[in-house]
């Protein structure tokens, strides 16, 4: 259903060149970044009140572009197995099945590669939640889970901020070890996410007519919204139907519930990452209020009108949305009950907000301390 190793290449092929830097240089920002994920871990667990020094057993790599992309194949195929694997069934009982897979296969590795083209030069870090053992890319001691650091996007947006890259390569580092803290030290939380993306993706419809129809509409849909920029109530601009995404559009109504959910989980996640890179900063990087007013500038500034468009036909603008509420809610949360108090959302997936409760703080507040409103 999908040539993965046509998506590598393609991506390896398309992605643009990083800035360009000497060898020393290069292994120079490598071994800074190492040293600074390493010291971020202390920082991370005192700010939080989360974690020990055992609990952070994932490995932390340094990569490039075209590692990205390698990284992220391999966790797509984990996650994807179950859905690929019931698509192939369904297609290799018709007629000609295996000669469509071959061809589509090929088709999605292109898109896939194009796709991945497209981030691989914008992700400063990542925490693949999902990651398998590579033989170049070695997986947490617990079999998944590990951060990457993406040296040149790190360099290439520090020189494009004009800000100290020594602070700047900090920063970075105390928003990824953040995520790398909320899964070590919170065993439950990965396979809560595995089993609503899981069950996300088994209720995806595999009839290429279905598919097809859905897709139609939301062509439909988004030809008819409007296009001049008019504001929503949520802040959100776009299309009549409440600017959701191309990708939102073609949804069933049970995979959009589950959506909600991981929305709110995902807001909480980056939120949390924002928040605590802010508050550990003026303790240990001397120009974090620069870098942080140029750097949430560029977010929303955003790029060209290509870039806008892709962002906006692949739910990226969600993400930016999701750094905003998600840190809202934390901020509102610790400064009501403290940060143990908000340390309850840890608990159990029962104690993680809902998506109304992200843009309504007070609410989860009420529902985890028993309080009025």
């Amino acid at each position: 259903m999908v040539d993965w190793n046509l998506a590598v290449a393609t991506a390896t092929r398309l992605v643009r060149p990083g800035p360009e830097v000497s060898r020393d240089e290069a292994r120079a920002v490598v071994a800074e970044l190492r040293k600074h994920a390493k010291s971020s871990e202390g920082h991370v667990r005192s700010f939080t009140r989360m974690g020990t020094e055992d609990t952070h057993d994932t490995p932390v790599l340094v990569v490039d572009r075209a590692g990205w992309v390698r990284a992220n194949v391999a966790g797509f195929r984990e996650v994807l197995k179950p859905l690929l694997e019931k698509m192939q069934d369904r297609r290799g009982g018709g007629p000609g099945g295996a000669v469509l897979g071959a061809v589509g296969g090929k088709v999605t590795g292109v898109e896939l590669g194009m796709l991945l083209s497209f981030l691989a030069s914008r992700v400063l870090g990542q925490y693949e939640t999902f990651a398998p053992a590579t033989r170049e890319l070695p997986a947490g001691a617990n079999g998944g889970g590990r951060l990457l650091l993406v040296a040149p996007n790190i360099v290439h947006v520090e020189r494009e901020l004009d800000v100290d890259p020594h602070d700047f390569r900090l920063w970075v580092c105390l928003h990824e070890e953040t995520h790398r803290t909320q899964f070590s030290s919170v065993p439950w939380l990965r396979d809560h996410l595995e089993g609503e993306i899981q069950a996300f993706l088994s209720e995806t419809d595999v009839d290429p007519m279905t598919v097809l129809e859905r897709i139609r509409e939301a062509a439909q849909s988004l030809a008819g919204g409007r296009s001049d920029g008019a504001e929503y109530e949520d802040g959100r601009t776009g299309a009549a139907d409440g600017g959701r995404s191309f990708v939102e559009i073609v949804q069933t109504p049970a995979q959009r519930e589950i959506l909600a959910r991981l929305t709110a989980v995902m807001s909480l996640l980056e939120g949390h990452a924002d928040y605590v890179m802010d508050g550990v900063g003026p303790d240990v990087v001397p120009s974090v209020t620069e870098i942080r007013e140029k750097f949430k500038e560029r977010r929303r500034r955003g790029a060209g009108r290509l870039d806008q468009a892709l962002r906006k036909l692949l739910g990226l603008d969600a993400k930016l949305r999701q750094y905003r509420d998600g840190e809202r809610f934390v901020r509102a949360v610790v400064d009501e009950v403290g940060m143990d108090g908000f340390n309850r959302v840890w608990t159990s997936p029962n104690t993680l907000p809902t998506k109304a409760e992200i843009a309504k703080p007070a609410d989860w507040v009420a529902r985890m301390h028993h309080r009025a409103d």
